[in-house]
């Protein structure tokens, strides 16, 4: 039978079943190679993963990044270094230093390799199908087990077929790829789905132009996306000193895909995201001449040396508009010196470009935040409202050449005019000198010497809270009603004030839904347990498993809804809260926020699987929900969250 490449990487990594890949949807645990996590999502992994008792991780490779909280305001942030740093030592994890770089790139450049796993503590983990990996973003808790030895669960994914013909025009982009498959298949189109890529365009397709579409493949609510791994994947290893590492991998002649989707590279426009959903997405012609104030180019998206060429080749001779500020994040280390030996860096700074740290920075809020009311064209992932620190900026999502167009135009303009595009734009050549600098990466001790470390904990980080068992029968307040694609930002907010909390339960939690209703964590106090109602696609958006953790510790014990995103209803399950799927969504019009709800045999719908009941007692109103879990999903709901469902043998 032939194969997808999808189909090929989860059969060689299948734990259970036994044998062949079952139907889709099927519940399937696969093995897991590589772990990575950064930061803002690290501290609370391995304090998880701490409480596993071994003594080193047992994956092939886990690296813990330094790249989200490194705007150090006080002592929190740099105390988690130190304790994640003291945790790599211990337990045999590489260690990337804060100012190596943004996880997904440098994981990219140094460690990716075509037919492995990864399953990373990041919802865009997925940026390592670029290099042909299965690339999955998790939860923190998930991510423990992994690297404790554990397999991980997931639905059998259906395979969504991308053929990609044709040729990028000057000044159109990978970005403008991904933007149009967001634009056909929006934010919640791939739940539960692999899109892979293939077709003649690949050919002119380098890894970081495939990594920027399978980085934001995130954003269409995927599992992950993936290239096969060829002449251009051979050809980046190389570049990065590792073309030992290359295997070629592709797709079975005659392979069936679940859906197909073809694109034209050559008719392709540039496009832009426009506030605030990554799928609201619309051709440059119809915003030129908007004004701009602030342009933003980096990101685990599009920080690439290609991508900080192709912007030096726009503005070169040249200087930001008036009333722009323009501000770019290099994606590595790396990056940052082979930009400043070809003359990168200095045509930037010529320019009138501040140079930022290589790190997330402001895609999430830690810093260069808009002006009030401003107009930010943005090289990034995500555009919620409010995710840059700025609750009324307009942030729209576009290419590097957009951007740095617009940053000299002072307005949004076809990038296809510019200058530069008459010449033609190339990336200079690695220099093979500076590939394999690695004095910010720490390799992991032998054996013997991490027995002897010393895990080094500030007062900022607090055990993670227990989860309470799961009762037979709850009667709970709605608390908070949601609309339609609620993120996790709207659940708990990132930012320069909540992030380096993010060690700190007790303290974070008071941040909970504070973008959606700033009275949530009193009202949360005083009910001691409620219920919070939701719409589609609930929980999209970033892996943050503080998004389940802190409603828990507040007292949330269901979350009903239209549907779910899929990482965040692993880490409502993850840590015990109940996830329900409205049966029939126009119930969801008839209940309103103080509404009384009453779920009762919850443990026999667990065990049986039957649909779950609810009533609302004050008018006699009863309605299902989904019982769409799988088994071990369930077990994990009856033995009060993963933790102790593992604690008691569970596999």
């Amino acid at each position: 039978m032939a194969l997808t490449l999808t189909e090929k990487i989860l059969l060689s990594h299948l734990v259970e079943p036994k044998g062949a890949l079952p139907p889709r949807g099927s519940d399937i645990a696969i093995k897991i190679d590589q772990t990575l996590t950064q930061d803002a999502t690290g501290t609370m992994a391995y304090l998880q993963f701490e409480t596993i008792g071994i003594d080193r991780v047992k994956t092939e490779l886990s690296v813990s990044y330094i790249d989200h909280n490194t705007l150090q305001e006080d002592w929190k942030n740099m105390d988690d270094h130190r304790y994640l740093q003291s945790i790599a030592s211990r337990y045999g994890l590489y260690f990337s230093r804060a100012g190596n770089g943004i996880c997904h790139q440098v994981h990219l450049e140094r460690f990716g390799k075509p037919g492995k796993t990864l399953l990373g503590s990041d919802s865009h983990t997925p940026t390592g199908g670029g290099i042909g990996m299965i690339a999955i973003g998790a939860g923190g808790l998930d991510v423990a087990v992994a690297m404790g030895g554990g397999a991980f669960h997931l639905s059998m994914p259906k395979v969504i077929g991308v053929t990609l013909s044709g040729t990028l025009q000057p000044g159109v982009s990978a970005k403008d790829i991904i933007l149009e498959v967001l634009r056909r298949e929006t934010v919640k189109g791939g739940v539960g789905a692999v899109y892979e890529y293939s077709g003649s365009a690949l050919a002119s397709l380098t890894v970081p132009q495939r990594a920027t579409i399978t980085n934001m493949g995130a954003e269409l609510g995927a599992t992950c996306s993936l290239f096969p791994s060829d002449t251009m994947t051979r050809q980046f290893l190389k570049d990065m000193g590792r073309e030992d590492d290359f295997t070629e991998l592709c797709a079975d002649e005659g392979a069936v895909y679940d859906k197909l989707i073809t694109i034209d590279l050559s008719n392709l426009q540039p496009l832009a995201a426009q506030p605030h959903s990554p799928d609201a997405v619309t051709e440059i012609s119809t915003l030129a001449g908007k004004k701009v104030t602030q342009v933003a180019i980096g990101s685990c998206t599009n920080s690439s040396l290609a991508d900080l060429s192709a912007v030096a080749a726009i503005v070169k001779g040249k200087h930001i508009a008036e009333g722009v500020e323009a501000g770019i994040s290099p994606g590595s280390r790396q990056t940052l010196m082979f930009a400043e030996k070809s003359g990168i860096l200095g045509t930037l700074i010529s320019a009138g470009f501040r140079i930022l740290e290589s790190a997330c920075g402001p895609c999430i809020g830690m810093g260069f935040a808009p002006n009030s009311a401003g107009v930010s064209l943005r090289t990034f992932n995500r555009n919620f409202k409010g995710r840059s620190g700025t609750p009324d900026a307009e942030v729209y999502l576009v290419s590097p050449e957009t951007a740095a167009y617009a940053a000299i135009t002072g307005e949004i303009s076809d990038p296809r005019q510019a200058e530069a595009f008459t010449h033609g734009v190339s990336a200079p050549s690695y220099d093979q000198s500076l590939v394999r600098d690695d004095g910010m990466l720490i390799e992991p001790l032998p054996l013997e010497r991490a027995l002897k470390t010393q895990i080094l904990r500030g007062p900022n980080i607090k055990e993670c809270p227990a989860c309470p068992e799961l009762p037979d029968s709850l009667t709970l307040p709605i608390l908070l009603k949601t609309a339609d694609n609620v993120s996790t930002d709207d659940i708990m907010p990132a930012g320069a004030k909540v992030l380096p909390l993010r060690s700190n339960i007790p303290e974070i939690s008071k941040f909970t839904f504070s973008r959606l209703d700033t009275s949530f964590y009193d009202r949360a106090l005083e009910n001691k347990g409620c219920l919070v109602l939701g719409g589609e696609n609930y929980g999209q958006g970033s892996s943050r498993e503080h998004a389940a953790l802190a409603p828990m510790y507040l007292g949330v014990r269901i979350v009903l809804v239209k549907s779910f995103a899929r990482i965040h209803k692993a880490n409502l399950i993850n840590y015990g809260i109940l996830p329900l799927v409205l049966d029939d969504q126009s119930i969801y019009d008839k209940l309103s926020q103080g509404d009384i709800l009453t779920v009762s045999n919850i443990h026999t719908s667990l065990t049986t699987g039957s649909s779950f009941t609810l009533e609302r007692p004050g008018d006699g109103l009863v309605f299902t929900a989904k019982n769409d879990f799988d088994e071990r999903s369930r077990k994990i709901l009856l033995s009060g969250g993963l933790a102790s469902y593992t604690r008691k043998g569970g596999q």
